[in-house]
């Protein structure tokens, strides 16, 4: 979500600033990612083979839950108007906590917990992710991201 500059961002450092809207992870979404992975393990792609399984059904890979934090960022982070790109910069301390059963929503909540300067007009901001499960009580990750955001 646009914002004024640089400056209003950085004081909004230690807050949450934006939850995404949710986003259902059905089967097919799942068996998608599997192709693109070529991770076909049973507990993705089979549903009558997971049903045997704890889960009872299948689950998202993790790493796709992973993925879906850049689509729901663009719904929560903070951006200056004078933005040019912002790039992956890499992540810190992921943890799948969760699975997500196929047909499950899920959503992101993110908070920023700083802000370094890089260079001219380049900014890496590091962000606090939580992507919740609706209906449960234990998120499916949690992790630090980082973005280089270049003015």
């Amino acid at each position: 979500m646009p914002i004024a500059s640089i400056e209003e961002i950085r004081s909004r450092i230690g807050e949450e600033i934006g939850t995404s809207a949710w986003l259902t992870v059905g089967q097919e979404r799942i068996a998608a990612f599997a192709d693109a992975t070529e991770d076909r393990q049973f507990i993705h792609v089979d549903p009558q083979a997971a049903a045997q399984t704890p889960f009872g059904g299948t689950i998202a890979h993790g790493f796709l839950t992973l993925s879906l934090v850049s689509r729901m960022a663009a719904e929560a982070m903070l951006v200056p108007v004078t933005t040019r790109m912002i790039v992956n910069y890499g992540l810190d301390r992921v943890r799948f906590l969760a699975p997500v059963r196929s047909g499950k929503r899920i959503r992101g909540r993110f908070s920023l917990e700083a802000i370094e300067d890089k260079g001219p007009r380049q900014f890496l901001l590091r962000h606090g992710v939580t992507v919740d499960i609706e209906g449960e009580d234990k998120p499916a990750l949690s992790a630090q991201w980082l973005v280089l955001l270049f003015t």
